[in-house]
């Protein structure tokens, strides 16, 4: 914690930290005011609503697939804090659009013709705007960190990360959907004005032509990146992961509506839940492995995560529907018998998957050259989103297919096992470097 409670205090790492933390709050203001404006209020049945809530997650992460690659060399070729105040830049318009999207959905104005298309291009270029924000928010800590404080640092990132969604989803369930029209533009610009204290990062690599051809380029970074295993095994087991996550914050809106009679306050009370059990175990890890990067208690964790799972489910499957009329507010839903296990069984998957994940992130940007640690991440991205795409699609097709929001569940599950294999697969192979006197380069 001193290392953590220093790190905070200084201008090479409290700029960026503050700027990553603004973005994660207004991708998700802005993100979850959309989804359960539209989830309950456009739309009035369980299929359609999981189905908008796997496509807006969808058109999120879309971009990450298309142009991490370029966002990846861009990184490591150009000064890194000059890309970050152009893209918060680029953030102010993006969320002027969405605003006047929320706006017009607010009124009535076009919803389904011209509002719902607004804020899903809103949405879109979020993503790009996250694409390219992504591998810098990483890839800067080796180059300002000491390499004893890389794993804090991105404890704390991650954290940080949480938690801003977790405020940004708290306000979004709570506030009028005009308010959060104002407040993605008014966070927009500051986060710009932040964004201008980043202390300068220029590029440790020489500078060569880069590569606009997303689908070669692509194919390139990942396979230049993923000859080293330990990296290609952490690759694989963060996106499963993600595909676990994207697959629950799609299930958790017309979940909470359709399953538990609840509003959408107690659908916000989920996600911030989610989001403060991933920042838990984000900081509990870093305090376990006492600043050592390694990824020993990734598969347990994760393994843990799958149990948690398939008690929520159950919980889900034993609840009985709310006999009054009308959805439950958050003090009808928590008077409920089962309520307190359900939010607990959620804080366990949370806590899990956040003590899963931050080592195999640090990993990344550790155990290769610092040259390269922007497109590794990239890389890592690619794949990443490509799992989570195709679980958006997995859920939509669930959905589409009459089958339960609640069973589809077990496929978050079942997909915790698979991530574990890899997880021990890496830890194998990192033991495996370690008696070959192979460290960190």
């Amino acid at each position: 914690m001193t290392t953590q409670t220093h790190l905070i205090h200084s201008r090479r790492f409290l700029p960026l930290f503050v700027t990553q933390i603004l973005n994660a709050f207004n991708d998700n203001l802005f993100k979850t005011a959309m989804v359960l404006f539209v989830v309950y209020t456009i739309y009035n049945s369980e299929a359609a609503e999981g189905q908008f809530s796997a496509i807006a997650s969808a058109v999120f992460i879309l971009p990450f697939f298309l142009f991490s690659a370029i966002a990846g060399q861009l990184a490591d070729m150009r000064d890194k804090a000059r890309i970050i105040r152009i893209i918060k830049a680029a953030e102010i318009g993006i969320m002027s659009v969405g605003a006047l999207g929320l706006v017009m959905a607010w009124k009535g104005i076009g919803t389904t013709a011209v509002a719902v298309p607004l804020l899903l291009l809103a949405l879109f270029a979020m993503g790009v705007h996250s694409t390219f924000f992504g591998p810098i928010k990483y890839a800067i800590l080796p180059q300002h960190l000491r390499s004893d404080e890389v794993l804090a640092g991105t404890g704390l990132v991650e954290a940080g990360t949480y938690i801003a969604i977790l405020a940004g989803t708290i306000i979004a369930g709570w506030i009028p959907v005009e308010w959060a029209a104002a407040g993605v533009i008014a966070t927009a610009v500051i986060g710009y004005f932040v964004s201008r204290g980043v202390p300068d990062a220029p590029p440790m690599a020489e500078q060569v032509p880069l590569d606009f051809h997303f689908v070669r380029s692509s194919i390139a970074l990942v396979r230049n990146t993923s000859h080293d295993r330990r990296v290609f095994l952490a690759i694989m087991a963060i996106s499963i992961f993600w595909t676990i996550g994207t697959v629950l914050f799609v299930q958790f809106p017309p979940l909470a509506k359709n399953v538990l009679d609840a509003s959408k306050e107690v659908a916000s009370l989920f996600l911030v839940v989610f989001s403060v059990g991933v920042a838990i175990g984000s900081m509990s890890v870093n305090a376990l492995l006492k600043g050592t990067v390694s990824a020993r208690y990734s598969a347990g964790s994760v393994l843990g995560m799958a149990l948690f799972v398939v008690a929520f489910y159950f919980i889900c499957t034993a609840w009985t529907p709310h006999p009054e009329n009308g959805l439950m507010n958050v003090a009808q839903f928590m008077g409920q018998p089962l309520a307190i296990p359900l939010m607990l069984a959620l804080l366990g998957i949370a806590i899990t998957g956040g003590m899963f994940v931050v080592p195999l992130y640090a990993f990344l940007t550790t155990f290769v050259p610092k040259t390269q640690t922007a497109r590794t991440i990239a890389a890592n991205n690619i794949v990443n989103s490509g799992a989570m795409v195709i679980g958006s699609l997995m859920a939509t097709g669930l959905s589409a297919g009459g089958v339960p929001i609640v069973h589809q569940l077990l496929l978050s599950a079942a997909m915790c096992v698979i991530s574990a294999g890899f997880a021990e697969l890496l830890v194998l192979a990192e033991r495996k470097a370690a008696d070959q006197g192979i460290q960190a380069k």
